[in-house]
């Protein structure tokens, strides 16, 4: 990747180095099959090391426990994904839990990724004594939907099929579903996310577990031959954007139910001490120069 320091560079560390795409495909064209598991509860780990080679590298990313509760044996990177104080298991204090469930030789270290050209690296030894790399991909969001923020997975793996790599890359529990246990931010746009992702499945540039082959509508066409593709999109369509009329008539009434209870809610909010991030983020605002034009 070219030289990346035009936009951002003052959240960028002093030694960091874009590295081109040519060692990029050398790091990762080691592995025959590369698989970023989601935090999603949809992830059959145990299955996918049965089913893939032992070569295989797993990618995973953030809060690891999420979808690991054992020390992880095989080829790994972990994905830190950057905020606006730095890599987020960082300045949450978590980088030492995160990293004891990869305590096994086949850890490749520490992929600290931005997204956004507001999110600030975290230097090495934040990390500890493990191996660190930064790559930012914020010049490759240019086309994300204003107002939002592409999510680690959706960026790394729009990266890595841009780099024309001959391993297979494989999407695990990529589902976009909220579950009772973990929740989906909605600072990401996961509807576009999810579209661009099938997309990428359809034209053979990944895999998603349990994603293209398994839709019904794939499934009616094969049945179908006669009736194009097209035509089953453009009815499925309208008969979404019908239900989710109806959808929202019935979000509307349960907002105005609940007004009272989303009041008491907003108050106690309020009561609430301020986290490190907001404190952060106020003393950046109101610092000399914070409003000023670079």
């Amino acid at each position: 990747m070219a030289d990346i320091l035009q936009s951002g560079a003052s959240n960028l560390p002093a030694d960091y180095r874009a590295l081109p795409d040519e060692e990029w495909k050398a790091f990762f064209g080691r592995y025959p099959h590369i698989v970023l598991v989601a935090n999603s509860e949809s992830v059959d780990l145990e299955t996918l090391r049965k089913t893939l080679p032992q070569t295989s590298l797993f990618i995973f990313f953030n809060k690891v426990y999420k979808v690991l509760d054992r020390p992880f044996a095989g080829n790994a990177l972990l994905v830190s994904r950057s905020g606006t104080m730095g890599a987020n298991i960082v300045h949450r204090r978590e980088a030492a839990e995160v990293l004891a469930f990869f305590p096994n030789e086949g850890f490749l270290g520490v992929l600290n990724v931005r997204a956004a050209t507001e999110e600030r690296f975290s230097p090495k030894p934040a990390f500890g004594n493990v191996e660190v790399r930064h790559l930012d991909l914020s010049p490759l969001m240019d086309f994300y939907p204003a107002g939002k923020i592409a999510t680690s997975g959706f960026a790394l793996a729009l990266w890595l099929s841009k780099l024309g790599l001959e391993s297979r890359v494989h999407l695990a529990g990529f589902s976009a579903r909220r579950s009772e246990k973990w929740k989906l931010f909605p600072v990401h746009d996961w509807t576009f996310e999810q579209v661009f992702l099938r997309l990428f499945a359809r034209s053979g540039r990944l895999t998603i577990g349990g994603g293209t082959d398994a839709s019904s509508y794939s499934a009616f066409a094969r049945h179908f031959p006669d009736i194009q593709p097209s035509e089953i999109a453009l009815t499925a369509a309208e008969v979404l954007a019908e239900r989710l009329d109806g959808a929202n008539l019935q979000i509307d009434r349960l907002m105005s139910v609940t007004k009272v209870i989303r009041s008491l809610d907003n108050f106690f909010r309020r009561l609430k001490p301020k986290t490190r991030k907001e404190i952060f983020l106020e003393k950046s605002q109101n610092s000399p120069g914070a409003g000023e034009a670079g």
